[in-house]
């Protein structure tokens, strides 16, 4: 897995986060009753399956 700064790891987790809430599947095991947007995907990309990329421009 790559290493992300902490700003890249927050922008990462937040636009899942706003994903799921628009009805996006889950990507890992989610228990309905207690599992909130922000904790579903702080587990996928802690999994690794997150289907989002940084581009950075490398200098």
């Amino acid at each position: 897995m790559e290493k992300y700064t902490k700003f890249e790891k927050t922008r990462i987790i937040g636009a899942r986060a706003l994903q799921l809430s628009f009805g996006a599947p889950a990507l890992v095991k989610v228990n309905k009753s207690t599992d909130t947007y922000l904790q579903i995907a702080i587990r996928e990309f802690d999994k690794g399956v997150l289907p989002i990329t940084v581009k950075r421009d490398d200098q």
